[in-house]
């Protein structure tokens, strides 16, 4: 089975339950790439062509305001295409209660037409909130499994769960 491990993740400022913290690494860059060494997958980095600001409240601003417009930001690198693979793995941090809006830019440009699309989500907290049903709507054409909640915080010891959810 081959399988893309493609996440969109953020650094800068981010929430930890002890408060706001700088990080070089995105919490779902370091499960996507965990992911990625369990399947032996190919990664792709859903990055939009503008960067997201470093500072928290104006990071936050910003994804809410793309929230309210339904917004699809352009992405960085072209999308890959997705004939080859059976499965995806797709990440991303819960903003808004749901995915970022690059993740529905990737979608929306791919063809995920009867993939297994297994969505994992990064949070302090919130879960997946609605995104397992906002992806059911957004690509009802993809066979959308159950989806995992990681700890950001802990997204370097979500090996264990990586590897049961991933069977």
């Amino acid at each position: 089975m081959k399988t893309l491990v493609a996440y969109f993740s953020h650094t800068g400022e981010n929430y930890f339950p002890d408060g706001i913290r700088h990080i070089d690494k995105g919490n779902t860059t370091i499960a996507a790439e965990l992911a990625q060494q369990i399947t032996d997958g190919d990664l792709y980095e859903i990055a939009p062509a503008t960067r997201y600001p470093e500072n928290y409240k104006e990071c936050v601003a910003q994804a809410v305001a793309e929230k309210q417009q339904n917004a699809r930001p352009a992405l960085k690198n072209p999308v890959p295409d997705l004939s080859g693979y059976d499965r995806i793995i797709l990440g991303y941090p819960c903003w808004c209660g749901t995915f970022p809006m690059p993740v529905a830019t990737f979608l929306e440009s791919a063809d995920v037409t009867g993939k297994e699309l297994f969505p994992f989500c990064t949070n302090e907290g919130s879960g997946m909130g609605t995104s397992e049903a906002d992806l059911k709507s957004l690509v009802p054409a993809a066979d959308i499994k159950k989806g995992l909640a990681i700890k950001g915080s802990l997204a370097a010891q979500a090996e264990n769960d990586l590897k049961n959810w991933l069977g």
